[in-house]
């Protein structure tokens, strides 16, 4: 990494060290929204008067394909503040995943791992797991009631520091959807709207308030960053657990620059609300309010439950719906672009009403990257879905990028583009709902 971006991390680092076990200033995360919103800056005078871009992306910084660079170049001076036709009440969304796309590896995960090095993990009600999700399997609570119940009281934090069976089973249940037994874990695990997991993650939160989870995440963040990359972890007797998680400096620069130019940027992410948001701002200046996360409800004490806010018809506490593919598609619908229930998860017909550039590294992503107008940004980690998507390239709009910090290495193998099957178990389709007709190369992976 140059020293200019040790050192930014690092200022921004040390930053969320210093507040992750604070109660810092209160980081509204919901509100109205929009692309007409914050008006974004103004162009400065250029030749003939017409407007120049503010700044483009620094080739000092990072390991961009030199292609990606002048096309994303070439879409800020194109739709930015030097365009004649920029309206500062109406500015270009920009929607960016946040795991493994502006990070190195999960904060979500971090965190999770975090809680149950420090005990933050409260027993349920009635010893009762069933209230942390109903879509745990019969087999998964008695698990866990076996491997948790004498740990702790209901509502009291349990030992997981210093109970391995419980910490080993909550980490299986999480990261192989099976219990320790081999048991499956979960009912109906993966839909085109909820992977039980990553929901669960933001359940076991519940009993917490907003601003207590976001001192969980600083502290997780101030533990990772610090991390040489592949630095892993055990968590209860479980070993190989990631525990690194670093800013890309190219993401932070792409989202900096497109600020700089008038862009209204989001996150959209399958990680919980309080986490991301509680450091968005210091690592890349994207605004609490601007971070799209899974959201629970809270109770009358303004605590976090384990429900979920719903989107499209999906009604709140209905808890089969959250930033999680095509439910992405219907937060960011709902949120940034306030289209009519009855549309949100559906991919809008005015372009106007879509963000011009999207950016993910995972099938899960695919919706909200397909649904750009611009420019779709893709990380190579050899995900199935969005990689035939990008080597497809329809209208030439996709951006293919290898991972900047260990890159995976080439899919040895095409991508089953033809045959492989979606969440709901149907052919995977192209961005105009067309089965491949050809499987793809990997072509695509060395950094420069």
């Amino acid at each position: 990494m140059p020293s200019f971006a040790r050192s930014l991390a690092g200022f921004r680092l040390s930053t969320l060290a210093l507040a992750g076990g604070l109660a810092s200033g209160v980081l509204a995360c919901v509100g109205p929204q929009g692309p007409e919103g914050d008006a974004g800056p103004q162009g400065t005078p250029g030749r003939d008067g017409v407007p120049l871009p503010v700044r483009l992306l620094d080739d000092k910084v990072g390991r961009w394909l030199p292609e990606n660079r002048t096309r994303i170049n070439t879409m800020i001076s194109t739709l930015g503040i030097a365009s004649p036709t920029f309206d500062p009440k109406n500015r270009p969304v920009a929607v960016f995943d946040w795991d493994n796309t502006v990070v190195k590896n999960d904060l979500g995960d971090a965190t999770f791992f975090w809680m149950l090095k420090h005990d933050k993990v409260l027993q349920p009600a009635d010893k009762d797991w069933s209230t942390t999700s109903r879509h745990l399997t019969p087999e998964a609570r008695e698990a866990l009631n076996g491997a948790c119940d004498a740990a702790a009281s209901p509502g009291e934090p349990l030992p997981t520091s210093t109970t391995p069976g419980c910490a080993d089973e909550l980490v299986s249940i999480y990261n192989r959807g099976q219990t320790r037994a081999g048991q499956a874990a979960w009912n109906n695990a993966i839909t085109l709207t909820l992977n039980t997991s990553y929901a669960w993650v933001a359940q076991l939160q519940a009993g917490y308030t907003p601003e207590e989870l976001r001192g969980f995440a600083r502290s997780s963040y101030a533990e990772n960053a610090f991390n040489p990359p592949g630095t892993t972890q055990t968590v209860g007797t479980t070993s190989g657990l990631a525990y690194h998680v670093q800013v890309y400096e190219e993401m932070v620069d792409l989202i900096e620059t497109l600020q700089a130019n008038g862009f209204d940027v989001w996150v959209a992410t399958a990680s919980p609300q309080f986490v991301i948001d509680a450091v968005s701002e210091e690592l890349t200046g994207i605004k609490p309010n601007r971070v799209i996360g899974i959201r629970t409800l809270t109770d009358a004490r303004g605590r976090v439950t384990a429900h979920f806010q719903g989107c499209g018809t999906v009604a709140d506490g209905e808890d089969t719906l959250i930033t999680y593919d095509q439910g992405k598609r219907c937060w960011i619908n709902k949120l940034i672009f306030r289209q009519p229930t009855a549309r949100q998860l559906t991919r809008q017909e005015d372009t106007r009403v879509r963000q011009v550039f999207a950016a993910g590294d995972s099938d899960t992503d695919l919706a909200f990257v397909q649904d750009a107008t611009h420019l779709k940004l893709a990380i190579n980690r050899n995900k199935v879905q969005l990689m035939c998507n990008a080597y497809a390239n329809h209208q030439g709009s996709w951006l293919v990028q290898p991972m900047f910090v260990q890159p995976r290495a080439q899919q040895t193998a095409s991508y089953p583009c033809t045959t492989a099957l979606d969440a709901a178990g149907q052919p995977i389709t192209d961005e105009q709902g067309n089965r491949f007709t050809q499987d793809h190369g990997d072509s695509v992976y060395a950094l420069p």
